[in-house]
């Protein structure tokens, strides 16, 4: 965030880039958010909902960190990842959820 969106209206202007990075991802498809030198957000569909999304973001970080400090990690390619996540998700899809 600029400066000026820090000192003006702070927490709306967190709101703004949270939509904003948001303009073209679906929400149900990614219910959480890193905001730079912030803490997370997550959402649900109740408190219960949101608080498990939390839980789960935490244990995926925890996973990243160690992974990253293997060293020598790499990406997954773009193809392989578009695979897992529109067999599940989507208008095409086939396996086990839509």
């Amino acid at each position: 965030m600029t400066p000026q969106e820090i000192s003006g209206q702070y927490e709306l202007n967190t709101g703004k880039v949270i939509i904003e990075t948001f303009k073209e991802i679906n929400p149900d498809y990614m219910p959480a958010v890193l905001v730079n030198s912030h803490g997370p957000f997550t959402w649900g569909k109740n408190a219960h909902e949101a608080v498990h999304n939390a839980v789960v973001l935490e244990e995926i970080a925890m996973m990243a960190y160690y992974t990253e400090s293997l060293g020598n990690t790499s990406q997954m390619q773009s193809e392989l990842l578009d695979k897992h996540f529109l067999r599940k998700h989507g208008e095409n899809a086939y396996y086990g959820q839509k």
